[in-house]
């Protein structure tokens, strides 16, 4: 398969806000990161193969590491609620960028019901584990092995409160597809009836990330209008990891997360 190249505008950047340039894998694989703060608009070009990709995961996750140090500095020198604010958008524009490049660094990742692979291609993976293991590599501090074991509607609320959590219950697919893609930019957690996996809703339209069970596929990113799993669930609980300010301070002050169960 060759290489796909996307060029992502990033425009809503406010001043004094982070700059980041990610160019990855261009023409002989090689890998440049480069991150400052500062007022520039700024563009992500990005270079990616639909197979797992373990050196690069291990870039962006070292990488984000040292982003959420840097900005949890600043997080905690700002001095006003406007101050602290403003850091907590910066995270948030950051996890928005890197965890779904963190999550096309796995596909391809072969899927087994038991499978507890640690990193992309490491062995087979589990919906759970896909998702714990990628939450916990993005900077949460959080138990994955008990994380992924939960129920899916537990792993939500693991982060979010009840009220964060939007459940909607034998809905018509088609009524459902419209109402998350009425849904503001960002990455989301959805729970199904047994199945787990994120919503990444984006300059590409609704994308849904997951290991899938079906034919044993493995990781797979899927058009959330497409997703058999999505149209075939009864039950859904969506809710934006990203979006809540809670979670974001919970990331920057690297705190442990304490599983629901």
């Amino acid at each position: 398969m060759q290489p796909l190249r996307e060029h992502i505008p990033v425009k809503f950047l406010p001043k004094a806000a982070i700059a980041v340039v990610l160019l990855i894998s261009l023409g002989g694989g090689g890998w440049w990161a480069w991150r400052s703060y500062g007022e520039e608009i700024f563009e992500i070009v990005i270079e990616r193969k639909a197979e797992p990709d373990a050196e690069r995961y291990a870039i962006l996750v070292s990488e984000l590491e040292r982003w959420r140090g840097d900005l949890h500095k600043a997080h905690t020198k700002a001095r006003t609620a406007e101050e602290k604010t403003a850091v907590e958008h910066d995270a948030r524009v950051i996890l928005e960028l890197v965890m779904p490049e963190m999550m096309r660094c796995w596909l391809g990742t072969p899927y087994d019901f038991n499978g507890t692979a640690e990193k992309p291609g490491g062995g087979k993976v589990a919906c759970g584990y896909f998702v714990s293991t990628v939450i916990r590599d993005a900077g949460f501090r959080v138990d994955r092995y008990k994380l992924a074991q939960q129920p899916s509607g537990n792993i939500l609320r693991t982060f979010l409160n009840s009220e964060s959590c939007l459940l909607k219950v034998e809905q018509d697919f088609d009524s459902y597809v419209k109402w998350v893609d009425a849904m503001k930019p960002g990455v989301y957690l959805i729970g199904l009836d047994s199945h787990v996996g994120f919503i990444v809703k984006g300059e590409d339209g609704t994308r849904f990330y997951h290991s899938s069970g079906w034919n044993k596929r493995g990781v797979v990113n899927e058009a959330g209008n497409r997703a058999g799993a999505l149209r075939d669930s009864k039950w859904r609980m969506i809710g934006g990891l990203t979006a809540d300010p809670e979670v974001l301070r919970t990331w920057l002050a690297g705190e442990k997360v304490k599983v629901r169960s």
